[in-house]
């Protein structure tokens, strides 16, 4: 029998995937796996470890995996790739394919057919295809200037937020309605005042921003954090707007694009832990949209990456056997 690993190797966790010719058998989680964001020797050691733990749950060794297909950001440097392609080989002496953590989400969420998917993890970006195979990105090109509506600019923006409200308010004591969103990042950052925030904010080399999500997300009751998480779901809709025009622009807008017919919907979904832990950017993002957009059709679950890689690598395995 033949056995096929996929791997969705994120900024905050790497996910891999054991299946058979038909059905998916095992899963297993290791650390970040992100080069750009936690250097090779780390990333090999995520890898390694999500690749022995779920070979280990199906029952069979790494050498009998017969094809591998790996998604992550920054796959398109072929220096990364070659890296990550390196660190599995190690384990693995099959074949490994290395692409974008976009592409695994896209054919998780439809296979090989068109549609968008807006990735909102650690970083962001929306990637989509049409009938004809075209694809189209927007985002994505890094934490420091881009991202918008991750976890990293989520985390960013609420201390911005803060640092901006206790500037309005002056030397007056800290209210309720932004109370429990500082203690939360407090908390977090193990710091107590917002003069400290503001220090580890800009250290050098920068904070862990992303670490910052869950505890917004947490305090989603609090009126900046609400705030920041609804930027966060428009910031996302606009990205998801632009591909749509890119790709989907009306008859005679745009020669060479194919449009969908009269009536017939633009199918759109989600992934990230952004959309995955926070219903308020789900909410957002989707009414946004729609707003943007009425063709939109947007699929309600968040997609699991890892399927799509897994998919991918039975694919890639029967091409090469033909």
């Amino acid at each position: 029998m033949a056995y096929y690993l996929g791997i969705d190797g994120g900024g905050t966790k790497t996910t891999c995937a054991a299946g058979d010719e038909q059905q998916l058998l095992a899963t297993a989680t290791a650390g970040p796996s992100n080069m750009v964001r936690v250097g090779e020797a780390k990333a090999r050691e995520s890898l390694h470890l999500a690749v022995r733990q779920t070979c280990a749950a199906v029952g069979i060794d790494p050498q009998q995996v017969a094809h591998t297909c790996v998604g992550g950001s920054g796959a398109a440097h072929p220096e990364l790739a070659a890296a990550v392609r390196q660190a599995l080989a190690e384990i693995l002496p099959t074949p490994i394919a290395v692409v974008g953590d976009m592409e695994i989400a896209l054919e998780a969420a439809f296979g090989a057919g068109p549609g968008i998917i807006v990735i909102a993890g650690t970083g962001s970006i929306a990637f989509g295809r049409d009938q004809r195979g075209k694809t189209v990105r927007a985002g994505g090109w890094g934490f420091a200037v881009s991202d918008e509506g991750s976890a990293h600019w989520i985390g960013r923006a609420a201390i911005s937020a803060l640092l901006r409200a206790a500037d309005v308010a002056a030397d007056a004591p800290v209210t309720a309605k932004n109370s429990r969103l500082e203690g939360a990042i407090f908390k977090a950052w193990g710091v107590t005042s917002l003069a400290d925030l503001a220090r580890a904010a800009n250290a050098i080399p920068p904070p862990d921003f992303a670490a910052l999500f869950p505890p917004v997300a947490a305090a989603c009751g609090d009126e900046l954090a609400r705030q920041v998480l609804t930027n966060a779901g428009n910031e996302l809709a606009q990205l998801a707007g632009v591909v749509i025009q890119r790709l989907f622009a009306a008859p005679g807008v745009v020669s060479g694009r194919t449009a969908p017919a009269p009536g017939e919907s633009v199918r759109v979904a989600m992934t990230g832990g952004v959309f995955r832990h926070a219903p308020l950017v789900r909410q957002v993002f989707s009414n946004e949209l729609r707003r943007i957009d009425a063709q939109a059709e947007i699929h309600p679950q968040v997609v699991e990456p890892v399927e799509g890689a897994l998919r991918l690598a039975r694919r890639m395995a029967a091409k090469n056997s033909g």
